[in-house]
């Protein structure tokens, strides 16, 4: 029904959270290798309006007259919301229409530049990504645009904190053999002391990544950093989804899903044209079917592929 809103869909740390996709799918500042929309199609440090905010603001003035409210409207995309210049306008149209709060999910990359800063102001919750404070691990699991600098990016967290009134959850994903040595988890202490956030969200892979043979870091490893760190505001979180936790599954697309990959294979961008999903609701489903054992992965020509377990 809406080109640039989906959901809402259940977020652990949102709850009830309506997407607002800012960018084109994978427009972004990193190619991460962990990240499940697959890798960056256009990686750019460039921006501009890359989806009018016209268009933004007429599907969420629609949404808002015939529906639920949610609990946060969150401005995230396939890519990097911040790289829109009117994220700001939208945010501002939001807080000025709306009860409800506004949530930006980011990699906080662009975050040295005084405008992006000032553009986020007036979110509610700002999610902000930093998985690695060492230049080589950062280059390793996030692959950055060339022109991207370590320092400049950590400084920009640190200032955004001086400046912005809300909260600020800050993510980071761990992933053995890229940012979990013993200095990358000092660093990332080091960091995170700088930076100062309300509370960091500890995480680690839980689908198939950008690329192959990536492994998972096991929760021991999880809660042995937590204690290194002895932080107090540190959560291990888990994006694995029980059925129950969606209030709007649909059997119906969840059978799709299943009779789609019976008859043939399918990649995660495969199911969202045929679907015509949003890759994060994607996601929630796809989350669901694995935890069942109703579905799996494997890997064929660089490309995961879903497939039906056969019975």
């Amino acid at each position: 029904m809406y080109k640039y809103l989906f959901g809402p869909v259940p977020s652990r740390r949102l709850g009830m959270s309506l997407g607002v996709d800012l960018v084109p799918f994978k427009i972004c500042t990193l190619d991460c290798v962990y990240c499940e929309c697959g890798l960056t199609t256009k990686l750019t440090l460039e921006r501009k309006e890359y989806i009018l905010s016209s268009r933004i603001k007429e599907e969420l003035t629609h949404f808002f007259e015939n529906s639920p409210k949610p609990d946060f409207i969150t401005l995230t995309g396939s890519g990097e919301p911040t790289l829109n210049t009117k994220i700001g306008e939208i945010i501002d149209f939001c807080k000025a229409n709306f009860s409800t709060k506004v949530a930006v999910l980011t990699n906080g990359t662009l975050f040295y530049e005084p405008q992006v800063r000032k553009d986020l102001l007036n979110a509610d919750v700002v999610l902000p990504s930093f998985d690695a404070a060492k230049v080589d691990s950062f280059k390793k699991i996030n692959k950055p645009h060339n022109n991207l600098n370590i320092n400049n990016y950590l400084q920009g967290l640190i200032e955004f904190r001086n400046q912005f009134k809300g909260e600020i959850w800050l993510e980071i994903l761990i992933l053995p053999d890229y940012n979990n040595s013993l200095d990358d988890i000092i660093e990332l202490k080091k960091a995170i002391e700088k930076i100062k956030p309300n509370k960091v969200q500890l995480n680690t892979l839980d689908r198939p990544g950008a690329i192959a043979d990536l492994k998972s870091a096991p929760l021991a490893e999880l809660k042995h950093i937590v204690e290194l760190w002895q932080f107090t505001n540190v959560e291990i979180v888990s994006r694995q989804y029980n059925r129950q936790d969606i209030k709007s599954f649909g059997s119906d697309i969840e059978q799709t899903i299943i009779q789609t990959i019976k008859r043939r294979p399918c990649t995660i961008e495969d199911l969202i044209q045929i679907l015509g999903l949003d890759i994060k609701e994607l996601n929630k489903y796809l989350s669901v079917l694995a935890s069942e054992n109703k579905i799996y992965t494997e890997l064929l020509n660089n490309q995961f592929y879903y497939k039906t377990q056969q019975l």
